[in-house]
């Protein structure tokens, strides 16, 4: 099935609705899968008149919206590639990444104004620029110029797909682009759809909440899926605990998607609060993104049942490795059994490893991949023999199931000891007082690194010092009151690190902050944190521990 088909046998069913993130869960706009259809089909045209053909590049930098799927399907039904670019990022970082996919065409909306205006000097690939909602100098406005273009699909449809980059979060984003030569005829969409109807029971019964930006490969996959299959997507314009679950009960969705940063803010929610929304219509919570400590995947079975799903992937796509919530209570801490590709354990030689021993996560027999216009970083990523990493480490078990250490570039080696960040920051989550945590390597002269973390601290802790009334679990902190929390927040968790790990593994220092650096998908933007300490350490700005710091 495909998005055409789906339109002649259900043209008046809801594709997808975008509500904001409220509690109230406004809608911004419904769209059917008719209107979809011929939307996306004008602006296909569009495209095909202004000399777009098959495996060109169309960028998109919006927020979400409602136009935001009927401009990918519009690339996936003819045969183009489309870059889905993060609107939060600089200038400069967004210019790179449009220039370098070298887009033909880019879409943009009125919320994203000022980075649109940025990119005109400075992407000259792209010849057609459309606005969306907007009148802005050297564009289109999108609803007037697609308006002109008819209805009808072209002579000639062909899958498109995405080429997507990186987040960012190690380092510069990086375009990934599939090795595949030719677009299929449309209506193979490669192996998700099948993939998903096999593992979640994805089909036209399906109302999948998505509260994760558009631009980020999980979500997007996942809402492009479950429109090809004819089931209806509510996209959240930005995600908020209780509003969540206000969609859950309003909306009766069926699937919905979260990152395990997610899942710390829903359990931190006051639990009167949170048992009162209705989830009953809930048949699979699918998490990725980021590992998922254990105490935080038990709480979140013991509150949902056993509907809890976990993969692991990449924007690569050279691995597809999930775990069932029955196969995670018998193997807890694991990301499954892999379904696409053959996992690999192996040392910094290449020499593959035994079971339970940790190393470099590789995968033979995936689909392969390259980095776009980066042949250093394609090369690092594969060995001679054609097997593929994603930078991760790790072990199986006797029976195959993959256990995530942490990424190989995170790894802090203190006094010749290697030590994981994950299983430090997993602790510190699992703290009461704590919201978020980072933990990262820091120079140091003797031990060469030595533990940083840094944390979130929930706003009841600074409640309960100043007596400042907060509006839930993600409300803004003030550094004032952090200041206040601070003293006694680093004195009982450099106690509970004592406790619970062993000397190596303990931070030295620990620092709080307003708020993590966070990718709004869930994954840490640690090389910031990194960067800034490394910075300070080398210009003899260190403080003592119990420092807060502005990021």
């Amino acid at each position: 099935m495909y998005l055409g088909s789906v339109a002649r046998e259900v043209p008046d069913k809801i594709a997808y609705l975008v509500i904001d993130g409220t509690e109230a869960g406004q809608v911004r706009e419904s769209v059917t899968y008719r209107e979809l259809d011929e939307r996306s089909n004008r602006l296909a045209q569009l495209w095909w008149s202004r000399g777009l053909r098959p495996g060109d590049v169309v960028a998109v930098c919006m927020e979400n919206n409602a136009r935001y799927l009927e401009v990918v399907w519009a690339a996936q039904r003819s045969g183009l590639l489309y870059t889905a670019a993060n609107y939060r990022l600089t200038p400069d970082e967004l210019a790179y990444m449009v220039d370098d996919s070298g887009a033909k065409a880019l879409v943009v909306s009125a919320a994203t104004e000022q980075s649109a205006l940025t990119l005109l000097d400075r992407t000259p690939s792209v010849r057609v620029r459309l606005a969306v909602g907007a009148d802005l100098p050297g564009h289109e406005r999108y609803e007037e110029v697609v308006a002109t273009f008819p209805a009808r699909p072209l002579d000639t449809e062909l899958e498109g797909g995405d080429m997507l980059y990186s987040s960012g979060t190690t380092g510069r984003p990086k375009g990934i682009r599939s090795s595949i030569a030719e677009p299929a005829p449309i209506g193979e969409g490669g192996p998700l759809p099948a993939l998903l109807q096999q593992l979640y029971g994805f089909g036209p019964d399906t109302v999948y909440l998505s509260p994760a930006p558009l631009y980020h490969a999980a979500p997007l996959r996942y809402c492009v899926t479950a429109t090809r299959l004819g089931g209806t997507v509510v996209v959240m314009e930005r995600f908020d605990p209780a509003a969540f679950l206000g969609a859950v009960s309003e909306y009766r969705a069926t699937h919905a998607q979260v990152v395990p940063t997610m899942f710390v803010r829903l359990l931190k929610m006051p639990e009167e609060q949170r048992l009162a929304y209705d989830t009953s219509s809930l048949r699979y919570v699918i998490h990725a993104a980021a590992p998922c400590p254990r105490h935080v995947k038990q709480a979140v079975l013991d509150w949902l049942g056993p509907i809890v799903h976990e993969y692991y992937a990449g924007s690569e796509g050279n691995c597809y490795v999930a775990c069932s919530p029955q196969d995670w209570l018998t193997h807890p801490g694991s990301v499954g059994r892999a379904l696409l590709g053959v996992p690999h354990i192996t040392d910094d030689d290449g020499v593959e490893l035994g079971a339970g021993q940790i190393g470099t996560v590789w995968f033979s027999g995936g689909p392969e991949f390259n980095y776009h216009h980066d042949p250093v970083k394609t090369a690092e990523s594969h060995d001679a023999r054609g097997w593929s990493t994603l930078g991760d480490i790790g072990y199986l078990d006797e029976e195959g199931f993959l256990y995530l250490t942490d990424r190989k570039s995170y790894t802090i080696i203190t006094g010749g000891v290697n030590v994981y960040p994950q299983e430090i920051e997993d602790l510190l989550v699992g703290h009461p007082d704590v919201l978020d945590a980072a933990v990262f390597g820091v120079p140091d002269p003797d031990l060469g690194q030595r533990v940083q973390a840094v944390v979130q601290p929930v706003p009841a802790v600074v409640e309960s010092v100043t007596g400042a009334a907060t509006a839930g679990p993600a409300a803004a902190i003030t550094d004032t009151a952090i200041a206040a929390a601070q003293d006694e927040l680093v004195d009982e968790l450099m106690r509970y690190c004592r406790e619970h790990l062993v000397g190596p593994k303990r931070p030295k220092d620990i620092d709080i902050v307003t708020e993590l650096p966070r990718h709004p998908t869930g994954k840490l933007y640690k090389r910031l944190l990194v960067d800034q300490y490394s910075k300070n350490n080398q210009a003899g700005q260190y403080d003592q521990a119990g420092r807060t710091i502005q990021l």
